[in-house]
């Protein structure tokens, strides 16, 4: 459990997770919108494939939206303040330059190889 207390005025909020809880890796979020909702679809794309399947969607409203973009700013702000700048690539067509198929995908791993020169 997280006890989490965002402002002095508030009690604090417990966070808990449940023991089933299974993390999700994404290199890969598709956002989409309505006036009401804010939806993020996390998936993780291999390299060499073409097709991502969502892995988790998470819907919030545009204001919980506008709120974590700002965390996420915070927290990045501190992480790059302890680690270094993170560096983007110069593109101006950021998604195509880190989700790029590449060039041939990987050779599969055939046990039978193993050991033989």
């Amino acid at each position: 459990m997280i006890p989490v207390s965002p402002n002095q005025n508030r009690p604090s909020t417990t966070i808990e997770a449940p023991a089933d809880l299974k993390p999700v890796y994404s290199n890969l979020v598709r956002i989409a919108h309505s006036p009401a909702d804010v939806v993020l679809d996390f998936a993780h794309l291999m390299p060499g494939e073409t097709r991502a399947r969502i892995a988790a969607r998470v819907l919030m409203s545009p204001l919980s939206a506008k709120l974590l973009l700002r965390a996420l700013a915070e927290n990045i702000a501190r992480y790059e303040a302890a680690f270094g700048e993170i560096t983007l690539p110069a593109s101006s067509h950021l998604a195509d330059q880190l989700f790029k198929p590449a060039q041939q995908p990987p050779d599969p791993y055939t046990p039978s190889e193993e050991g033989q020169a």
